[in-house]
């Protein structure tokens, strides 16, 4: 679902449109290094009201100067030349002066040029305007190895042999009949991303020569520009002290309030896009991403990275990619949903279901739960048989294939991106240590290994007994989601009853089903409680171990709040998977919860149309909240704001803000960054393959939602959302290897579910063994008449113990009271020699049970294993392409550098200062 706008353009022929009316401005070089303006509130500019109209109105007229016109959008300064880099939000009744005087004092000393500005709303919030100019931007993208263009590629096309020549020209004169690539976007419509189309290389102040820089207003793209400033910002003092450094810590003790990257103006504008071309890259990314009306669309990844940052950009590729692969896999599972469909005709299990008018059922409760025909089951029957078919195995082997090609594909993919995007050579830079780390820590010292500095120390034996009250914590949190469970399971036994003895007919005939349904809403309620519980105890967990970096508390966190969300959303689903219904007992000698409550038995059509619901209902309404969440908080917060201005300065009033002021009131990112974004999907990853065999719509559940996720998701960081720092990252980071363990235990849970929750075995030991087939080794419909019969026990009716004797007597079906009825399991009759003991077909259904789990364990294992060695993770043309470019950068850059000293010795020459022994 994703594409790479450089992949739009034609090679080396392409078509430049203006994207930015008012970002890419051409001007005369920036002013010194040091920002002639002040850190005195006194000098604070309270900016005025204006009208939108009038601004526009101004503009058209075209008596204004580029800098005036940069005046008005609000993304510059009030010299309307030094574009606005970063942005720091500060109240002045905060107490935290002198930390921001000596901060902003030590941002001028580094050559960041400053400006404030007061807000319009409330006169207590001041705006902190940071630019960088090209000599400090020069400087730090040198430390920071910023890659950057300096030649164009060079595209070589493979050689072609005559035949497949000629195949490509049929192919070709058939796809002129064809439609012309809708899912593609026009390229008319995407800018021409000059840094897609170079090779690049560190940038350095003593080859600048080398790169392609037209503009250097421009060459740094703003992006760029605010990582740049907020890698300065990290490293700048506030106070005299070895850790009294950085933005982080200012943020958190409340010195400042807020600090992001502007977006480039409004994402809307009265004219068409395709009339009048984009006014900045946020309306571009909103009318070829983040709008509805592109749904069907691929992604302009590119683009999201080139605004948003190579980390962002890496999960939006990761999501498309998802919901691509997920197309065959909700296709296979709508077949097989289709094939249940088809073949329910010819199914003779539920046709003896549905005609087994003669076979009473016991009571699935005590006292009140009634008598019942085998026949009033016909309808479950019959929606079972459309999640559990012949196809279902090959489904499940098909899912747990999928999972493993899913992932070793995205590792290619991933491998493109990382060198479309430059960041095969890309190392992360030495983190930060925590500041709470430092706090707790700063006593004991030894040096880095790396750096060579000293830094605070953790002893070993205090980080081993953090970390196993962290694991007591987590391990008594997953038995609270038992004991959660337990409840339920109360709930489920207690109310089959209540529903058996309802007044509406409708919820006394229907009782289990009932009971199920209010079951699964009711684990739906207690897992969102939960889960907020659930976030808490995470963060206090992690805080307990005193990680040492950001990314070390990042992936402890993800670790836990992962656990415990997936164990909070599955524990139920397990329960009905694999034990409603194993640990019953027989009629005349349950088993009991506390000696008191009689477990809850299956349906008399089986336990799976059980897991089925729980799965649909679970799935539907957590993707359905999470949506309205995600989408719904934003705005409704955005709107309250909104409400709030228009009462203050009167709703007849059209205000226009300054960009950095629509900002701040946008909602900031959530604080653990793309967390919740990636474990919402990993979790909905989880339920599509893990119980797959039970349900097998789950695919396309999740492909659905998939579509709309990403458009929500592009909506929310486009117009929602303030711009988050663009930061770089090589992968999705720990969620990969969270990915690889749901797969692993996909195979073993989908087997268990064939082999216990679904009639698969038990009807093919049937087949193969006592049906009217026996010994020739065939498995038809033919070979399943009379399995109903077999699979049903008999049980005398006055063996019932006197609490769980029912109040009819039977007598409604033949005018007699009964003597004996019908239950699901394989046990002897009651005037046998051991009354209700196991029959051996018992034991033939039990080792086939286990015997498949094994094989299919195995066999599975085996597959995805010969899968990922056969798959390599790095593509041929890929790894042939990076070769090449290695080979002409190093040539380019001799090139270049001989180019240059020959230059230089020519003017020597000219101006008569050539000296001997010159090189080359």
């Amino acid at each position: 679902m994703e594409t790479s706008s450089s992949g739009i353009t034609n090679g080396r022929t392409k078509v430049f449109h203006p994207v930015a009316k008012d970002v890419n401005i051409l001007f005369d070089e920036l002013e010194a290094v040091n920002s002639p303006c002040k850190d005195d509130d006194s000098l604070l500019h309270p900016g005025n009201l204006t009208s939108t109209s009038d601004d526009a109105s101004r503009l058209e007229a075209g008596g204004e100067t580029v800098p005036e016109k940069n005046k008005l959008n609000g993304l510059y300064f009030r010299d309307g030349k030094c574009r606005i880099d970063y942005i720091l939000v500060y109240r002045k009744s905060n107490p935290q002066m002198e930390k921001r005087e000596v901060f902003e004092r030590n941002i001028r000393a580094e050559g960041l040029q400053m400006e404030k500005e007061s807000s319009l709303i409330n006169s207590d919030i001041i705006f902190v305007k940071l630019h960088a100019p090209w000599e400090v931007l020069g400087r730090y993208a040198e430390q920071m190895n910023v890659r950057m263009p300096f030649r164009r590629k060079i595209y070589y096309l493979p050689r072609r042999y005559k035949f497949m020549s000629r195949i490509d020209k049929q192919i070709s004169r058939f796809r002129r009949w064809l439609p012309k690539k809708p899912m593609r976007l026009d390229k008319e419509t995407l800018p021409d991303l000059e840094e897609n189309d170079c090779y690049t290389a560190p940038f350095s102040q003593q080859r600048i020569h080398h790169f392609i820089i037209h503009n250097k207003d421009t060459f740094f793209n703003n992006a760029t520009r605010s990582r740049i400033v907020h890698h300065i910002l990290q490293r700048i003092k506030y106070e005299e002290g070895k850790n009294k450094i950085g933005l982080n810590r200012l943020l958190t003790n409340g010195s400042y309030e807020a600090a992001f990257p502007l977006h480039e103006g409004s994402y809307r504008s009265k004219n068409s896009i395709r009339t009048h071309g984009a006014v900045n890259h946020r309306h571009l990314l909103y009318e070829c991403w983040a709008s509805w009306g592109v749904w069907y669309k691929y992604q302009p990844l590119d683009l999201v990275r080139r605004y948003f940052g190579e980390k962002i950009g890496l999960y939006f590729a990761w999501l498309g990619w998802y919901t691509g692969m997920l197309f065959p896999a909700a296709f296979i599972g709508l077949f097989v949903f289709l094939y249940g469909v088809i073949t329910l005709d010819h199914c003779q299990v539920s046709k003896e279901v549905c005609q087994a008018t003669d076979i009473i059922m016991c009571p699935v409760c005590d006292k009140y739960c009634p008598f019942m025909r085998l026949s009033d089951s016909c309808v479950y029957a019959k929606v079972t048989h459309l999640f559990d078919n012949g196809a279902t195995v090959f489904f499940a082997v098909f899912m747990a294939v999928w999972a493993t090609v899913f992932l070793e594909f995205w590792k290619r993919r991933r491998a493109v991106i990382a060198y479309d995007w430059d960041l095969i050579d890309w190392e992360e830079e030495e983190e930060e240590i925590r500041p709470q780390f430092e706090a707790k820590y700063s006593k004991k010292e030894r040096m880095n290994p790396i750096s060579g500095k000293p830094e605070p120390y953790q002893a070993f034996a205090d980080k081993c007994s953090r970390l196993i009250v962290s694991a007591s914590g987590i391990f008594f949190m997953i038995c609270v989601v038992i004991a959660a469970v337990f409840g339920i399971v109360i709930y489920r036994v207690v109310t089959v009853s209540t529903f058996a003895a309802f007044k509406w007919a409708l919820i006394r005939n229907n009782s289990q089903v009932a009971t199920t349904g209010t079951a699964v809403c009711i684990n739906f309620c207690i897992i969102m409680l939960l889960n907020v519980l659930y976030e808490k105890v995470a963060l206090l967990l992690t805080n307990l171990e005193q990680p040492r970096t950001e990314s070390e508390w990042e992936n402890s966190f993800t670790l836990k709040m992962f656990l415990f969300q997936f164990v909070n959303l599955n524990s139920s689903t397990f329960y009905i998977a694999f034990f409603l219904g194993r640990f019953t007992g027989h009629p005349g000698a349950y088993l009991r919860l506390i000696n008191r409550w009689r477990l809850e038995e299956c349906h008399p059509s089986g336990c799976l149309i059980d897991l089925c619901m729980q799965m649909g209902i679970i799935m539907v309404l957590k993707q359905t909240w999470n949506n309205f969440m995600e989408l719904g908080y934003p705005l409704i917060q955005n709107w309250w704001t909104r409400r709030k201005v228009r009462q203050e300065h009167g709703p007849e009033r059209k205000i226009s803000f300054p960009q950095w002021e629509k900002d701040y009131n946008l909602q900031p990112m959530n604080a653990y960054g793309l967390f919740d974004e990636y474990l919402e999907m990993i979790l909905q990853f989880g339920f599509t393959t893990i119980f797959v065999a039970a349900f097998p719509l789950a695919p396309l559940l999740a492909l659905l939602n998939n579509i709309i996720e990403i458009r929500l998701d592009a909506y929310k960081f486009v117009t929602q959302w303030r711009r988050p720092l663009a930061s770089r990252a090589k992968d999705i980071g720990i969620w990969y290897g969270i990915l690889e363990g749901i797969g692993i235990l996909s195979v073993i849970t989908n087997a268990f579910v064939i082999a216990i929750t679904s009639d698969f075995i038990p009807r093919l030991v049937y087949a193969y063994k006592y049906g009217p087939c026996a010994g020739q080794g065939e498995a038809g419909q033919k070979c399943m008449v009379g399995y109903v019969n077999a699979s049903l026990s008999v049980f005398r009716i006055s063996d019932f113990e006197n609490r769980s004797e029912p109040e009819s007597d039977g007598s409604e079906f033949s005018g007699t009271p009964l003597k004996y009825c019908r239950y699901r399991d394989y046990r002897d009759p009651p005037h046998s020699l051991v009354p209700y003991g196991y029959t051996l077909q018992f034991w033939h259904v039990l080792a086939a049970r286990l015997a498949f789990i094994i094989v299919f364990e195995h066999l599975v294992f085996c597959i995805k294993h010969l899968i990922s060695y056969l798959i390599p993770d790095l593509p041929k043309d890929l790894r042939d392409r990076m070769r090449r470019e290695k080979y002409l950068i190093q040539e380019m850059m001799y090139e270049a550098e001989l180019e240059r000293l020959q230059k230089a010795r020519k003017e020597r020459k000219k101006n008569g200062k050539a000296h001997h022994n010159e090189w080359p």
